[in-house]
């Protein structure tokens, strides 16, 4: 214990050192926030889900946070649900039931916000729940501009009808004389060119229910051009999904892939030296086959013609790394170990070669084991992404890796979508980066001719 305190103060010495600890403490409460609010089960669901999962998200939309270093605002995507008026983000919801006497009834929803953008919305789209009608409710939609004017959209059958998209009324864009609808009903006319009037919008949806138990609700969604913390992808999917959810399996992944190979590379390596003899013979012959095994090729393989799991290709990963040239290193330094005095010692009183394996060759590594287990996972992060990225990855894990792929594939860099590749590019390096100064500063710590450098 004093040993280590007495590393932990020298490390502290570092400022590399600290930010590297302050980054992968950071990414370990990340982690452990990650899987408490968005439960494994349920993110696999939403990232292997079909588009009804994400109807409210608009496709390749970029993050909301890029309007702070742009000059042209782009609009941010909203959705309002009149059964959850008080969740509603994006503006307000106002619903009001009239009740008549001969048992029809009408609902009027209305929605408002604020639009301060400089650039049209993709579409608005309603999608209307009816409940207890076996009649054909009516849905009228009315339109309100900042300036005042008034604009009787449409009116449809609900039951011909559930889902309204702008985008797709013809008739409406004649109406407006315009293009596209969607620019019709934002665009300010008063301008020569087509712009949107910025300000408040209202949308009256009124519901004429022909029935006593009869009931409705209506949800308005609002495509933009940007959505969220992250954007979405060509699913419409949230790619805070897969960033936050990558952390953790990044490390978990890392982490036990260094942990298992390191470890177990130096028990082998001190049972060979510690026997000699045809056991030190056989583990050194492997070595040198295995030194010779084409690595990725495996791995590339394993996950081609029998599974792609992530654990199996843990597992792969760890048994075709403890076999690694780093055994003829710790057997050069146990060779030394094994002909000190307290090692003649414990022989003399004794001590089981179990014991004298475990309790004296194997801690006097521990100092160059350290350094080396932090600076081998980085690498092991970056191997899992990599093969994600040849598509290679796991098709269950919501990942860093998987998410490249996906961008790489569906031509993210050709349409100017580089968020989709950056955003996770940059965690894997920070991450990487953690690591990496850590055990450069753990080297500095523990290995003494490194200081004066």
């Amino acid at each position: 214990m004093k040993e280590i305190k007495r590393s932990f103060r020298e490390l502290l010495r570092y400022p590399t050192a600290i930010a590297s600890m302050v980054m992968i403490f950071a990414a370990a409460l990340f982690s452990i926030y990650t899987m408490i609010t968005i439960p494994y089960d349920e993110a696999v669901r939403l990232w292997r889900g079909s588009e009804d999962d994400w109807y409210q998200y608009p496709k390749q939309a970029a993050p909301a946070w890029m309007n702070y270093f742009a000059d042209k605002k782009q609009p941010v995507s909203f959705f309002l649900n009149s059964a959850n008026p008080e969740f509603a983000d994006g503006g307000t919801v106002t619903r009001d039931v009239e009740t008549r006497q001969d048992g029809t009834s009408k609902v009027t929803i209305t929605y408002a916000f604020d639009f301060q953008y400089d650039d049209f919305p993709q579409d608005i789209i309603l999608y209307a729940d009816v409940k207890n009608a076996t009649k054909k409710p009516l849905v009228g939609v009315t339109w309100l501009t900042p300036d005042g004017r008034k604009v009787n959209m449409v009116s449809y059958s609900i039951s011909q009808r559930n889902v309204y998209r702008i985008s797709l009324d013809d008739k409406l864009a004649r109406i407006l004389r315009a293009d596209r609808p969607i620019e019709g009903l934002f665009a300010d006319p008063a301008s020569d060119k087509p712009v949107p009037l910025k300000g408040t919008y209202q949308m009256v949806v009124a519901v004429s229910l022909f029935e006593p138990e009869a009931d409705a609700d209506v949800e308005l969604v609002l495509h933009g051009t940007l959505y969220g913390m992250a954007g979405t992808d060509f699913k419409r999917r949230d790619l805070m999904i897969p960033l936050m959810w990558g952390m953790p399996i990044a490390l978990a992944f890392g982490l036990l892939a260094a942990l298992g190979t390191t470890v177990t590379t130096l028990v082998i390596a001190a049972i060979g030296t510690w026997y000699g003899g045809w056991v030190d013979d056989l583990i050194q012959r492997i070595t040198e086959i295995n030194s010779v095994l084409p690595f990725y090729p495996i791995l590339i393989m394993i996950g081609t013609f029998y599974s792609r799991s992530i654990w199996l290709i843990l597992g792969a990963t760890i048994l075709l790394n403890i076999f690694g040239l780093g055994i003829k290193n710790f057997r050069a330094i146990f060779l030394q170990i094994k002909e000190s005095p307290y090692i003649e010692a414990a022989r003399s009183y004794g001590a089981s070669d179990g014991r004298i394996i475990i309790r004296y060759l194997t801690p006097r590594v521990i100092p160059l084991l350290i350094p080396q287990l932090v600076t081998l996972v980085p690498g092991y992060v970056f191997l899992e992404a990599g093969l994600a990225v040849l598509g290679l990855g796991d098709p269950f894990m919501p990942t860093w890796g998987k998410v490249i792929d996906d961008a790489r594939t569906n031509g993210a860099l050709f349409e100017g979508l580089y968020y989709w590749i950056l955003e996770p590019a940059a965690l894997l390096l920070v991450t990487g980066l953690a690591f990496a100064l850590l055990g450069f500063a753990l080297d500095r710590v523990f290995n003494p001719k490194l200081r004066e450098m």
